[in-house]
């Protein structure tokens, strides 16, 4: 839906040949726009180059653009046809590094990781994916069309580990000014199934799964006394805990009390504190190398 002679950022990608993501992501990297909540918001730089809004009775407020916007410098600039890397896709979910996105990538079976790097699948080519080899290290990796980022199926399974731009469901790709941000639900639930207790536990068993780690989620203690770990890994005997700022005084009694037994028997444990969350990469893995277990 567009306003009378404008056009909505969904309709302008469209006529660009642009994936929409990759426009949202541009317009603000150019300063045009803006996130304001969970909205898109003009800035005065946008406002200057045309941007308003339109209000729809059936969408609300949107962002429009006049129709003559493309060709604007800026916007013919933009390179539709170049290929990404996980790497690249960090762009348009910032709170995730590349490492957790290959992941990704390998679970949902479009690429594999080998002692040389990652190799394309049948299916990844089926998507486009080209298998690429460093000139300098000589490791493998893959490159994607640009359009893998307007994926829905990669789009949900990026969405679950972080907060990233989300593409618009059918039927509501006009909403510009209310693409959303992902919500969190009160009982968070890991890729896997398990029901967790808080966002942070949630990010803990998503980061196990894809490091293809089996991990139990409230794994008894080896005590008399009913005390569970968050999480307990076969390989290796190790309790991760996930330390909240805030618990209540019942559920911080019962983590004191397994950290006191973790260091009475000698037992392998790791603690991932609130301010861990965007580092996991960092504090589990060196967590679990040091007792040997390399991911």
């Amino acid at each position: 839906m567009s306003g009378e002679g404008k056009l909505s950022t969904t309709a302008l990608a469209k006529k660009l040949g642009l994936p929409v993501q990759q426009l949202f992501a541009t317009l603000r990297d150019y300063g045009w726009i803006r996130r304001v909540n969970d909205s898109w918001a003009l800035t005065p730089k946008g406002e200057f180059e045309g941007g308003s809004y339109y209000k729809s009775q059936k969408y609300g407020a949107y962002i429009v653009w006049p129709e003559h916007l493309d060709q604007h410098a800026l916007i013919a600039a933009i390179e539709s046809n170049k290929r990404i890397t996980a790497a690249g896709l960090c762009r348009y979910f910032p709170h995730l590094h590349a490492r957790q996105i290959n992941r990704v990538l390998a679970e949902l079976g479009l690429q594999t990781h080998s002692i040389i790097g990652w190799e394309l699948t049948r299916r990844g080519k089926e998507l486009g994916g080209l298998q690429e080899e460093s000139s300098n290290s000589g490791a493998l990796y893959v490159t994607w069309p640009h359009e893998i980022i307007d994926d829905a199926v990669l789009q949900r399974e990026l969405g679950r580990l972080g907060v990233g731009f989300q593409a618009p469901a059918e039927g509501d790709a006009e909403r510009d000014l209310f693409d959303g941000l992902p919500t969190q639900a009160q009982e968070p639930l890991g890729v896997d199934g398990h029901t967790l207790g808080s966002a942070l536990q949630a990010q803990v068993c998503n980061w196990l799964y894809f490091s293809q780690l089996a991990h139990a989620h409230r794994r008894a203690l080896p005590v008399e006394e009913a005390l569970f770990a968050d999480f307990y890994l076969p390989e290796g005997s190790i309790y991760i805990d996930c330390w909240e700022q805030e618990s209540s005084p019942s559920a911080l009694a019962a983590k004191l009390a397994r950290r006191k037994v973790y260091r009475e028997l000698q037992l392998r444990h790791i603690e991932i504190n609130e301010e861990d969350a965007d580092r996991l990469d960092d504090v589990l893995g060196r967590g679990l190398l040091a007792f040997g277990i390399r991911r």
